[in-house]
This record gives C-alpha cells, structure tokens and sequence, in this order.
C-alpha cells in the first residue's frame, strides 16, 4: 500500500468533455464525489484541471481547436468560468470548498512568489479546502504555443513538487502505459510498474493527445519522470472511472504507477 495522505490528481480535457466538446457532466458528478469522499476520509487532495478550452469550444459551438492564440486565450477564458462553475457547484453538493488557483511559470521559478504559492496551498489545505489549479491560458500564452509548463502534465507535476505530495495521479484516455499503442495494437500489454524511466519507456510513450486537449502519453511520462525524481509515486491511470482510485489507494494494480526514485512504498 502507497502513502497517499496529500495527493494531486490532474485529469484531462478528454475525460472531462465528449468528443463534440461538451461537459461530460456525468463524469465530472463521479470524479467530484470520490474526490469529495476521499477529501472526508482524510485525505488531502489538490486538483489539476485542464478543460478550459475544450469546455469553451463546446459553450461557444466551436468545432475545431483555433490555431491562433487569441482565439485559444478567449475561449479558455470562457470555459475556465464555466469549469469553476461547476467544480464548485457539484463539490458544494458534498459540502466541500473548492478554491481556484492560476498559475504561470515566472511565478514558480521566481524564488518569493513561489513561497506564496507554497504558502498558499498550504493555507487552503489547513482550511479544508480543495485547490483546483490551472495554468492561466487568459494571460499566459506560453503553453498555448508549447512552450511554459508545456501542458498541464507538466504542471501537475510541478504542484506536487511545491505541496509536497506523496502521489501524483494523472487520469487520462487510456488506462496506463503500454508496450504499443492498444488502439492499433490489440495485443499490447499495460505495464503495471516502472521502476525507472528511460529511453526505452519514452519510445513507448509516442503519440499525441485529443483534439481537445494538448497532451498525449509522452507528455503524461515526461511529467511522471519529473515527479519521481522529486520522491513522488506517480499513476497514469484511466479516467473513465474515478472509482478506481479507490483501487489504487488501497494498493491494489491500477494504471501504471512510476516509483519514486528513492523506491518508497
């Protein structure tokens, strides 16, 4: 069993909206409501949200993901609104307080502000309240063209580096790493552990993200190599059913969990 008292779980556009780019809001009750229950049981939970976009193209009928930033930085402003609306709405449903939180990346590599970001999360979790972080796509172009946190993969790792996490759960489209691609390989096979990331982990990572979002498998090892070798497990699991991380937290095989570099469990 993995020490899982103060956890970062990031879940991805693909999980959190349909393929038309509408909220899939029946996924978003059942993640709230574990995340919700798991928060009652004691646990510490921070929450890395992507979505914004997607949620924006689906508001405003948008079919396609614009290629032009300012495009990419209204609609986000649109579905950060929307998604707040409904974390809070549906975490209030379980009488839990969520707070948001934006990010960008001058603010963490900046020694003073990152100590108020620390302090920050730190004053939310001592008041019971779940953190819902986000890059801030509304003024921060740099990962709107690739180039700041690079995703909020990445980020996710970051935030569990700054709160000290024990574990870093990434939720996305496919249900952990395989040996190939299990969309066009049927007889991969997942991989349950990785005791170390190396070249040959990464080659089996390629591939792109949804439509709607911007990561993919690569960026999803890139972000658990970060997170190891801060001394966090890291699980790249399935996000279509949120009642797994129950499974996991309890030790039983789920996704596939990269161990912390210094091999506690």
């Amino acid at each position: 069993m993995y020490q899982t008292r103060r956890i970062v779980v990031k879940v991805g556009t693909s999980t959190l909206t349909y393929e038309n780019g509408k909220v899939n809001i029946r996924q978003m009750e059942k993640l709230c409501k574990v995340l919700s229950d798991l928060h009652n049981s004691g646990k510490q939970i921070i929450l890395v949200s992507s979505g914004a976009i997607g949620v924006g193209m689906g508001k405003l009928n948008v079919k396609e993901r614009p290629k032009e930033t300012r495009y990419k930085q209204a609609l986000a402003a649109v579905g950060q609104c929307e998604l707040m609306f409904l974390y809070d709405k549906l975490f209030g449903e379980y009488n839990n307080h969520v707070a948001q939180v934006l990010l960008t990346k001058n603010v963490v590599t900046n020694d003073h502000s990152r100590q108020n970001v620390v302090n920050t999360f730190q004053s939310l979790m001592e008041m019971g309240i779940i953190p819902i972080v986000n890059e801030n796509d509304t003024v921060a172009i740099d990962e709107l063209i690739g180039d700041n946190f690079g995703d909020n993969d990445n980020l996710s790792a970051i935030v569990a580096d700054l709160v000290g996490a024990d574990m870093l759960i990434i939720l996305t489209d496919i249900d952990g790493l395989y040996d190939a691609d299990p969309r066009t390989h049927p007889d991969a096979k997942r991989l349950s552990v990785v005791t170390h990331i190396d070249d040959r982990i990464r080659e089996m990572a390629g591939g792109s993200g949804s439509n709607r979002g911007t990561g993919g498998m690569a960026t999803k090892i890139i972000a658990a190599a970060a997170a190891t070798s801060s001394g966090i497990h890291c699980c790249v699991m399935g996000g279509h059913d949120p009642h797994n991380l129950y499974r996991l937290i309890e030790g039983y095989p789920v996704g596939t969990m990269f161990l912390a570099q210094d091999g506690t469990i």
